[in-house]
């Protein structure tokens, strides 16, 4: 087991995110900093040491108010605090006093406006191709979204209300994971399927190259087109968050609990994992999900790896009532927000409303898996990763046609997550 810290890492955010932050987060802190930390006090040789606690999410906690006076700043911090709450106390009597008064749309929209606009929008996200030279869009109600997971390479943070570097330049960043997830037309079933990084495609206007080079060539609208040609996949949203992102998410949900199977031993630069269930903070999960040296599947393995991330993370909202509470939901738009970018096509309305059609959602209902592998090869010198297309083929049309439930029932041998994840 892994030692549980005494405070989750505290990420200082600035910018739009300051003007409403989900329930009960205290004041911005220094990032250097552990908000938890305590005044240094002598020990008492005699008295037992007290257990280790878990610790409380950071400040950018979706899950309620920490203790008063938590953090480096002390009671000097307290007034901002309390003028933050206050914003977010007027905000929800508004909002109900317009449900009394049969304004339930409007209610909606007031809240959908002031969580939802905290998540920064990229511009220019799709290709600039005609219509008619793109894929359909699902039937009826069903999305696609990619979610992209970027390797800037930077020290500041590249998405989200807290950036401090753009979101892309040319050679700068490469996307490290590519995920393509469905959601049925009912919201009832979610489907996820990794695309390895070094999958060997045709980027537009570029040849023949691995997948994650296309982010860095054109960025996320090269990235979308390169993925809409590969998959006849209609993309109609795109969310990207960086590594330093995704420290700071894990840790606003006070961390995750995942178990190794087996142990792992250390290769070169990447550590060593013992067998069993390991509580992981930001910094231990971004370890987790990004090493693949040492894991039999390479980077396959790697994506089972996220997939894996994915999945406790969700199950770490679903169990906090997230979802199903519209205050705890604008928390949970207002951490994402953070951390997180989003095409400019996503409305606020319309992210909130996608957000809260998950609701019904439940663990057993959201399937992870790999995209079809062909094996490995050598191309121009490369190690890549090649798709077999038959079955890539029959996974793309099922998700073309929100299908997915049924293609899971037909198709069970395939690369679906299990739960013995090295």
């Amino acid at each position: 087991m892994d030692p549980k810290p005494e405070g989750a890492d505290g990420a200082g955010r600035t910018g739009s995110a300051d003007a409403a932050g989900p329930p009960g987060p205290e004041p911005e802190q220094d990032p250097e900093q552990d908000p938890e930390q305590e005044p240094e006090q002598e020990s008492d040789p005699a008295q037992e040491p007290e257990p280790e606690q878990r610790p409380e999410p950071s400040g950018l906690s979706l899950f309620g108010p920490r203790p008063d006076g938590a953090g480096p700043s002390g009671p000097a911090a307290e007034p901002p605090a309390r003028r933050r709450r206050t914003r977010r106390v007027l905000l929800w009597t508004l909002a109900v006093l317009l449900v009394l008064a049969g304004g339930a749309g409007g209610a909606l929209y007031l809240v959908a406006e002031h969580y939802a606009s905290s998540v920064t929008r990229i511009p220019n996200a799709f290709p600039a191709v005609p219509e008619s030279a793109q894929p359909q869009p699902v039937p009826a109600g069903g999305l696609n979204l990619l979610l992209v997971g970027l390797d800037a390479r930077s020290d500041v943070p590249t998405t989200g209300s807290s950036a401090r570097a753009p979101v892309w330049q040319a050679g700068a960043a490469r996307s490290d994971t590519m995920m393509l997830l469905h959601l049925s037309d009912d919201r009832r079933s979610a489907s996820l399927v990794s695309l390895a990084r070094d999958t060997w495609v045709s980027v537009p206007g570029h040849g023949e190259a691995k997948l994650n080079a296309a982010y860095s060539w054109g960025g996320p609208a090269l990235m979308t087109e390169t993925v809409q040609n590969l998959t006849g996949i209609r993309i109609d949203h795109l969310a990207v968050v960086d590594w330093n992102g995704f420290r700071a998410l894990t840790d606003a949900v006070g961390g995750v609990d995942i178990t190794v199977p087996r142990t792992i031993e250390a290769v070169g630069e990447a550590r060593a994992w013992e067998a069993g269930t390991h509580y992981m903070d930001g910094a231990q999960a971004l370890l987790y999900v990004r090493e693949r040296y040492g894991l039999p599947g390479g980077d396959l393995d790697r994506t089972k790896r996220q997939q894996n991330f994915l999945r406790a993370l969700m199950l770490r909202i679903m169990d906090s009532g997230t979802l199903t509470s519209p205050s705890r939901l604008g928390g949970l738009l207002q951490s994402v927000g953070e951390v997180v970018s989003v095409d400019d096509r996503l409305s606020n309305s319309g992210l909130y409303e996608l957000a809260w059609g998950l609701r019904s959602l439940r663990p057993d209902d959201v399937r992870f898996m790999n995209a079809p592998f062909g094996g490995f090869d050598t191309r121009d010198g490369q190690s890549v990763v090649l798709l077999d297309e038959r079955p890539a083929a029959q996974l793309w049309e099922a998700m073309r046609n929100d299908r997915m439930p049924q293609y899971f029932q037909e198709h069970r041998a395939g690369d679906t997550l299990g739960t013995d994840v090295d």
